[in-house]
């Protein structure tokens, strides 16, 4: 099985599964902000594939979330 994927589209996978999982928790973007340390405006850019976010940050994002940060990557890919 061939599984190329684009950037861009695990990029937007990627955001949407970390929406999903601060809604999960019922925390607002400006919580999740809050409880990583970095600014709401990152978070939304995050949530909406604007930006290429590092691991550094996803790993806060995994913290705050209180999950494994392998679970932020465990998405299913929608082209």
């Amino acid at each position: 099985m061939n599984m190329d994927i684009s950037e861009e589209t695990f990029i937007i996978n990627l955001g949407v599964h970390i929406r999903q999982l601060r809604e999960k928790k019922n925390l607002s973007q400006q919580d999740l902000a809050n409880d990583c340390s970095i600014p709401k405006s990152q978070i939304a850019r995050i949530e909406r594939a604007k930006i290429n976010t590092t691991v550094r940050t996803l790993i806060k994002l995994a913290n705050a979330l209180e999950i494994e940060p392998k679970e932020l990557l465990n998405i299913n890919l929608k082209e």
